[in-house]
């Protein structure tokens, strides 16, 4: 139906010739696709025919189109008609819960893990997300259409009323532009986290709390507590200043303040709602003794609430634009809040109006627990050299030394002695670098934050205590009175290695270990370690490095909380939640679980309310079941196999990447990596360095690029060698063990079998034919071609498949629906990669040329969906 509305808008504009040339070559895609001959010959010449005029509206409907199958197939997964595939593959809370018990837990341990389980989701704006935000607004809308249209009671001129709509949003989408011509800024980025929230979780999460609560009392006899807050919102917009020069001190504050404005603003629709409903006149002795003698005490407590909350929003929103906001009586501690409203809840308990406390006031003090007065969690990220050249700096003008030849031993005596003195350190008419300055200024601007309104402050490239006390030190510096966790990322392999080692050493200083108060989180990072090694190596080295993180914090009494820094791809960590955390090592998962979100994928997941709760819930139970009933230890001739594919694959992956110097050349000539630049996705800089091979790539580009093309290189190179080895020498029974009694071998085969379906020779080969000149890199190419089918047949073989996907139906079609439509814009985009790059340097590269190759990444990114 979609489809054929977008078809109806093509036909007014730009025409019926239009709709007729696109139409025609849809049906040769399609009869491409089915291996008719001459077919894809038919395909290539009309889309080579196409003048400078035609290539926009083509590529445009396509893209639109794949749009549109995202949107039917997310709405499909929520539907309310019955009996659908993707009805299964949520399982209720109240079937796992009863599944958990029946095994021989306890009803007591299951409502204690549950009341104090902590999941965090942290939003970052990884520039994948390639739609408009004015695109994904409509989008939203349409499917509120298609919710709208799927009851069987609708009567006709209803029916009609809805279409219609649909048909006006499909043609204002047709006739947006999708491609944005300005980066957003990091705020740009932050108010499109917040916009997340306020269209969907503050709906979801009241919801979901409500079915967690009604299944645990199911089960355990105990509902959730009043103040339990399993699920946080933490996010990295306006707070990740690694790699990127444009979040600065300035953006963080005014992230804090748009928090708190939008907060305010949310719920005060909350409390006018509130109003309305509690105009009871019972009320306990506490309510009325802070009502007085009001007629209507709930009315009176939330008219005082609603005083307050326009203050602060009027005051966040002067800070915001840069005005002095008048601070007096405003709202900024979560408990001012919270305590009025529990006193309201309380005291329609002691009057035996229960009914009425478990109503919106319920629901509303639990998005005040959860979400609290800043709405989200800001986290910090910044590199671990910059917080030693502040230091050093300061030392330096304090004529104490050259903090940056000290040992390790050195500097943390130095830090340690400051840590447990109580002069300050900054000296007051010091003139500090540049850089260092934004350093102390931004750990000042955390200062100023209450503790609610603080995630995490992570360290990239940490790997000694220093890294970590010298933060602490900074921040307190400046002004912190509480502790802030502090959390060092280990993402490349040696890192990886190396982390167990670099957390026993700073669980070692008697002082850090009361200063996190037996708490510690530690960041596992998935892009870089794959981009480094390639992803079966990457995969194992994560695993080990958390087996070794856990046992090590097991061993200083610290309770430990994985972050998994996971992308949406395969090639970033990516796949099905669930599955991932319950193939993690057990014990890992230990009641709590961070996780960033990012790009497209938050709207895949959290989009709308109804996907919200599903992800929700798909989290909740998956950690939940990790840490009561967590898989079992792998035996150790699996481990010895791991090391035995793991040492061929990262050696065959290096090889490539590193090794051979025609790689990186072939790299930018056979992918859109250079045209990347063009499209304006995130506010972060695409490389971070202007000059270098692969390793001064993001992660993200990187992927992307091999994506567009469809090798799909990063998530296979190194493992068709590891798995080629493993058949010649007779493993394929142990790998096969392995898959049945190992989640973690068994996810891992089944994401790569989902790779190598998206993979696609014909296309890559036909990027190479169109944009390659040299032999020597064609070469490469095809000996890389090779391996890649040479991955696929060893992967059937070891499954026991014919075909690629036999057990993931679902997935399959939906691989096929898409396939007619992003192959003409494959074959569009080599074809127009290759114009620009002929037109370079000229002043007469057409627009319409660059716009459709934007317009072609943007569609085939929808078509792939999972790209970064």
């Amino acid at each position: 139906m979609l489809g054929e509305l977008l078809g109806q808008s093509i036909q007014r504009y730009p025409g019926h010739d239009c709709y007729e040339l696109i139409e025609e070559i849809r049906t040769a895609a399609k009869a491409d696709r089915r291996h008719e001959s001459g077919s894809g010959q038919r395909l290539v010449n009309l889309l080579g025919k196409l003048g400078d005029e035609e290539l926009l509206p083509v590529t445009r409907a396509f893209n639109q189109f794949l749009n549109l199958a995202n949107l039917a197939e997310q709405y499909h997964g929520i539907r309310r008609k019955r009996g659908h595939e993707s009805d299964l593959m949520v399982e209720s809370l109240q079937q796992v819960f009863e599944r958990l018990t029946s095994s021989g837990i306890s009803a007591d341990e299951l409502h204690r893990r549950v009341a104090d389980l902590s999941i965090e989701f942290v939003m970052t704006a990884h520039p994948t997300e390639v739609a408009r935000r004015t695109l994904i607004m409509k989008y939203d809308e349409m499917s509120d259409c298609l919710a709208r249209l799927d009851h069987d009671d609708l009567l006709p001129a209803e029916r009609d009323e809805i279409v219609s709509r649909l048909a006006q949003l499909i043609s204002e989408a047709w006739h947006t532009d999708e491609i944005r011509h300005e980066r957003p800024t990091a705020v740009d980025e932050a108010k499109w986290g917040f916009a997340v929230i306020e269209n969907s979780l503050w709906q979801a999460l009241p919801k979901f709390l409500r079915s967690l609560d009604l299944s645990l009392s199911e089960v355990t006899g105990q509902g959730l507590p009043l103040d339990a807050a399993p699920i946080r919102i933490a996010s990295w917009m306006g707070g990740d200043r690694d790699g990127n020069p444009n979040v600065t001190h300035q953006v963080t504050r005014k992230v804090f303040l748009l928090g708190r404005w939008m907060a305010a603003d949310l719920y005060l629709r909350d409390i006018q709602a509130l109003r309305a409903e509690l105009s009871m006149w019972q009320a306990n002795d506490e309510l009325t003794a802070l009502a007085g003698d009001s007629r209507e005490p709930y009315r009176h407590v939330l008219a005082g609430l609603r005083d307050r909350l326009v203050r602060t929003r009027d005051w966040a929103e002067a800070c915001v634009n840069g005005e002095a906001g008048d601070a007096t009586d405003i709202l900024f501690e979560n408990r001012d809040f919270i305590e009025p409203l529990e006193m309201c809840y309380r005291s329609l308990l002691d009057c035996g109006l229960e009914s009425i406390a478990d109503g919106p006031l319920l629901d509303t003090i639990r998005r005040a627990h959860t979400f609290g007065l800043t709405l989200i969690r800001l986290d910090i990220r910044q590199e671990a050299s910059r917080h030693a050249q502040a230091v050093a700096e300061m030392v330096d003008y304090l004529e104490l030394g050259d903090y940056l030849s000290w040992n390790e031993e050195q500097r943390q005596q130095f830090l340690l002695k400051e840590l447990q003195g109580r002069r300050p350190l900054v000296p007051r008419h010091w003139e500090p670098s540049e850089e260092v300055r934004e350093v102390l200024a931004t750990c000042e601007v955390i200062a100023q934050q209450t503790p609610e309104a603080l995630g995490s402050y992570v360290i990239s490239m940490a790997s000694k205590p220093s890294d970590v006390l010298s933060v602490i030190l900074l921040l307190r510096e400046s002004g912190m009175t509480f502790p802030m966790r502090v959390v060092p990322l280990f993402e490349t392999l040696d890192d990886l290695t190396g982390a167990p080692e670099s957390m026993a050493a700073l669980y070692e200083v008697d002082w850090y270990r009361e200063y996190c108060g037996g708490r510690q989180e530690v960041m596992i990072g998935y892009s870089d370690s794959s981009k480094d090694a390639g992803q079966l190596m990457a995969a194992w080295a994560q695993y080990q490095a958390q087996e070794k993180l856990t046992a090590v914090a097991a061993i200083y009494g610290v309770h430990l909380t994985l972050f998994h820094g996971r992308g949406g791809t395969v090639g970033r960590g990516g796949g099905p939640a669930n599955r991932a955390i319950l193939s993690q090592p057990p014990g890992s998962v230990n009641g709590s679980f961070r996780i960033t979100e990012q790009g497209e994928m938050i709207r895949f997941k959290f989009g709308l309310p109804r996907l919200a709760e599903q992800s929700l819930t798909l989290y909740t139970t998956a950690v939940i079941e990790a840490t009561l009933a967590p898989p079992p230890e792998p035996e150790p001739q699996w481990r010895e196999t791991m090391d035995w594919l793991t040492e061929r694959s990262l050696k065959a992956y290096r090889e490539v990447v590193r090794d051979d110097p025609d790689f990186v050349p072939y790299f930018r000539q056979v992918t859109p990596e250079q045209a990347l630049g063009k499209l304006a996705l995130g506010s972060r800089p695409a490389r971070r360095k202007p000059t270098g091979g692969v390793e001064s790539l993001r992660a993200i580009p990187w992927i992307f690029a091999w994506t567009q093309m469809r090798l799909m290189l990063p998530s296979w190179l190194g493992s068709d060698v590891a798995l080629e080895e493993a058949a010649r020498n007779d493993r394929l029974p142990v790998l096969r063990e392995m898959m049945q009694g190992w989640p973690f071998f068994r996810t891992y085969v089944d994401m790569l079998e989902m790779v190598l379906a998206k993979a696609d020779l014909r296309i890559a080969s036909y990027y190479e034919q169109t944009l390659v000149e040299d032999e020597s890199l064609k070469k490469l190419g095809g000996s890389l071609r090779d391996r890649l089918k040479g991955c696929i047949e060893r992967l059937l073989e070891l499954k026991g498949q014919e075909t690629l996907l036999e057990g993931e139906p679902v997935f399959a079609h939906s691989m096929r629906v898409r396939n007619p439509y992003t192959d003409p814009l494959h074959y569009l985009q080599a074809e127009l990669l290759k114009r620009d790059r002929e037109n370079e340097g000229k002043d007469d590269v057409p627009e319409m040329v660059g716009r459709a190759l934007k317009v072609t990444m943007a569609g085939i990114a929808a078509g792939m969906r999972n790209t970064g």
